[in-house]
């Protein structure tokens, strides 16, 4: 099983910027792609970015593209999302998720059915 805790979710003002992290533990798989989604009350739950096990390949959301960088450091088992920005409709709260990639470098996914495992969640609120 592997294990992913974000962090660094809080209030901010709208045009503000947050830094979120999750980390990974547990049974990791040799390579692993991630992802970043969010959920606001009454709402689905959408895709927000993702990356692939080497970093070089990522992919956004159109509303969070050229504002959100999604970043991550596979000594640390670590993937950040950093939130430039920030506006109301970004409130909600955020799921780092993470999938075997199979021994692919390049490869990231966005839907959140290829996903397996998924964090607790960290909430993010802007205030106007």
């Amino acid at each position: 099983q592997v294990q992913l805790v974000e962090s660094g979710g809080g209030l901010v003002q709208a045009g503000g910027s947050l830094r979120l992290s999750c980390k990974a533990s547990g049974r990791t798989p040799s390579t692993y792609a991630m992802g970043w989604f969010r959920q606001a009350p009454g709402k689905e739950r959408e895709f927000v970015a993702a990356v692939s096990w080497s970093g070089g390949n990522t992919y956004y959301a159109d509303s969070v593209k050229g504002r959100f960088t999604i970043s991550r450091d596979n000594a640390k088992n670590t993937v950040w999302l950093q939130m430039n920005s920030l506006k109301p409709e970004d409130a909600a709260v955020y799921y780092c998720a993470a999938r075997n990639s199979y021994g692919s470098a390049t490869y990231y996914y966005t839907g959140g059915h290829d996903y397996d495992y998924w964090g607790q969640g960290t909430q993010v609120t802007v205030s106007s």
